[in-house]
């Protein structure tokens, strides 16, 4: 007889009440942030699309909505999601200090949210945390920050013994506790930087080397998240990924080793330094390429098995799927990019909204185990695609217009387009934009319906 392999089930346990009460807590900050986050990108796709730009005004205004579009998209959704797996993953230790780092997180973001309409501070557009040159924005990124921190120190208390894992649930707990280690080199990359950077250096050059080598390492964390929930998903839909828990954990060690380069790089050369960047732009990216590929492939593979799918599981494949290609596409694009033009915002919005995905499909998934009605199938599977099929038209005029040299962080006229191809292609830009924005939308609603039904039904049991 042929040896069957042992199926394993990637997922967490269900967690005490106590700790899926605070996971709750992060999910509602990392839904007011996407919601903030998608008002402004309303502003943004509007100001680059040809059809609109110059019934909006451009310069500033553009630039001051892109900052804070992309730090409550971005740093402050990704940091939220954390809260919520590091909370459901670690035991009860300390849950005192992680109340502390959500209060602290949310104060900042509300600070962050405000600073446009309450200060007069100049934009920077720096790589991986933009800032607006403002006492409010810039107290409110640090008291962000100070949140981070509280919930870095309190999930390295709570995490779980160190064992090899023997099932996905242990393999799940290995990998989030190894995406502590590149939690804690941002930290320290963020502080070494601060303390090394040239006093004489100001604005963008400033704040650009300031984030460089912290925002390198927070991608790490980033893709562990991503992998996390691609494994998550594909066990919820019933696949049967052939990999084991061991070699799940390899694929965790490659993505998380490859940051131990970024404080090579700061006791080698001083953070200004060209060879300091490019170190750090290689260990990315290989950090970033060698665990993906291979658990993409594995979920791939158990997709073709053509096991059955329940209704229940269509919202979560619709996530993982499109996940997948997303962050693909981007993946591919960086492969094109010479200078400085759109195709580097392509690059990057292919994989942060790759990311995006795999935890939209995650808070799916968990809603019912926080306590909170299940999610309508039909436009739970509606927004992923939608989502995907509008980031899909976003990046690839994008990249098309790129071609042309349309410059990046540019909009209405600024961006001069001068050609029909390259009118055409920021109008697909736009227009994939829009309904991008829909699909968001539509994911906020979907959460928000299923969080009041549960809210209804218990005052129904209550009554």
């Amino acid at each position: 007889m042929t040896a069957v392999a042992p199926a394993y089930d990637f997922a967490l346990p269900e967690a005490d009440a106590r700790l899926r009460g605070l996971a709750r807590g992060w999910l509602w900050l990392g839904l007011l942030a996407l919601i903030g986050s998608g008002v402004l990108s309303i502003v943004l796709v509007l100001s680059r699309a040809p059809q609109f730009q110059n019934l909006l005004p451009a310069g500033d205004f553009f630039r001051v909505a892109l900052v804070v579009h992309v730090d409550l998209s971005v740093l402050v959704w990704f940091v939220s999601l954390g809260g919520i797996l590091w909370t459901l993953s670690g035991n009860t230790r300390a849950l005192g200090l992680n109340r502390a780092a959500l209060a602290v997180a949310g104060l900042g973001t509300l600070l962050m949210t405000l600073s446009p309409f309450v200060g007069r501070g100049g934009p920077v557009m720096a790589n991986y945390i933009p800032v607006l040159e403002d006492p409010v924005f810039l107290w409110g990124l640090v008291i962000f920050g100070a949140g981070a921190v509280l919930l870095v120190g309190r999930s390295l208390i709570a995490a779980p013994a160190w064992a090899m894992p023997r099932d996905g649930a242990e393999a799940l707990r290995s990998g989030l506790t190894l995406g502590l280690l590149p939690a804690i080199v941002a930290l320290l990359a963020f502080a070494g930087s601060w303390l090394t950077t040239p006093g004489e250096l100001t604005g963008k050059a400033y704040y650009e080397i300031l984030f460089w080598g912290g925002g390198h390492a927070l991608q790490f964390i980033w893709t562990i998240f991503m992998l996390v929930a691609w494994l998550w998903l594909a066990s919820a839909c019933g696949m049967q990924v052939p990999m084991t828990p061991r070699i799940v954990l390899l694929c965790f060690a490659l993505g998380t080793l490859c940051v131990l380069a970024i404080p090579a790089a700061y006791l080698l050369w001083p953070a200004h330094a060209v060879e300091h960047r490019n170190l750090l732009t290689f260990a990315m990216g290989l950090g970033g390429g060698l665990p993906i590929l291979p658990v993409a492939l594995a979920i791939l593979l158990a997709l073709r098995s053509g096991a059955p799918l329940t209704a229940e599981a269509r919202p979560l494949r619709a996530a993982l799927l499109s996940s997948i290609a997303l962050f693909c596409f981007g993946g591919l694009i960086g492969f094109t990019i010479a200078g400085s033009n759109v195709k580097i915002p392509a690059h990057y919005h292919g994989c942060i909204v790759g990311v995006t995905l795999a935890l939209m499909g995650l808070v799916y998934h968990l809603l019912p185990r926080l306590g909170y009605g299940k999610p309508s199938r039909k436009w739970a599977t509606f927004s992923s695609y939608c989502y995907a099929a509008g980031q899909a038209m976003h990046i690839g005029g994008l990249m098309w217009s790129g071609g042309y040299g349309v410059q990046r962080k540019v909009a209405g006229a600024e961006q001069a387009l001068r050609g029909t191809q390259e009118i055409v292609a920021m109008g697909i830009m736009g227009l994939g934009g829009l309904i991008a924005i829909i699909g968001g939308l539509v994911f906020v609603l979907v959460v928000l319906v299923a969080i009041r039904r549960a809210g209804r039904a218990a005052d129904g049991a209550a009554n």
